[in-house]
């Protein structure tokens, strides 16, 4: 229920927050509340993958992208994200979501996704995501630059390529024969 109340607030907010292009960074703000908490009392691991949802939708509306890719019956799916945690976030805390597009490749759109107090990162994340269609079938990088205009210039991190690589699942069943 509380992602609810959160993407209610998050649409509220969009009323009054400055429009952005799709490249840019968006800075979501967010305060750590109690059904964020694990049983040691700071933000729970789980809570900041929820979380990141709401950065991407935050730029995906701010843009005006989401409207553009749902009018033609496409949505954005995860397939693979790394999450790095260097400080806890505690109970009531305020923190901001640093959301932007990192780059693409071939196949995939990357984002980069930061936690911080201030200038203080908390945790760092990268996203691997796609773009689907409701038809079936996945958007291909020509159809979304058709969309929303040419893909920036941007040079990915030489451990991406390597990262996506060793993330793929080879087989799509699982050999539960050993299994205890």
């Amino acid at each position: 229920m509380n992602l609810y109340w959160r993407l209610l607030l998050l649409r509220l907010r969009l009323l009054t927050a400055r429009r952005v292009g799709p490249w840019d960074t968006v800075r979501t703000p967010f305060r750590v509340v109690p059904t964020d908490l694990d049983l040691l009392l700071h933000m729970n691991n789980g809570k900041y993958l929820t979380l990141m949802d709401l950065g991407r939708m935050d730029l995906m509306l701010r843009s005006g992208m989401w409207a553009k890719v749902t009018e033609r019956g496409w949505y954005p799916v995860v397939a693979g994200q790394t999450i790095t945690y260097r400080r806890s976030l505690n109970p009531f805390q305020r923190f901001d979501l640093l959301t932007r597009v990192l780059g693409v490749d071939d196949r995939w759109i990357y984002l980069d996704q930061t936690f911080v107090v201030g200038e203080t990162v908390h945790a760092h994340a990268v996203v691997r995501a796609r773009f689907l269609k409701k038809g079936g079938g996945s958007v291909e990088h020509a159809e979304l630059e058709e969309l929303i205009g040419a893909f920036p210039g941007h040079d990915l991190p030489d451990w991406l390529a390597g990262w996506t690589e060793s993330t793929k699942i080879g087989s799509p069943t699982l050999d539960v024969s050993r299994a205890v």
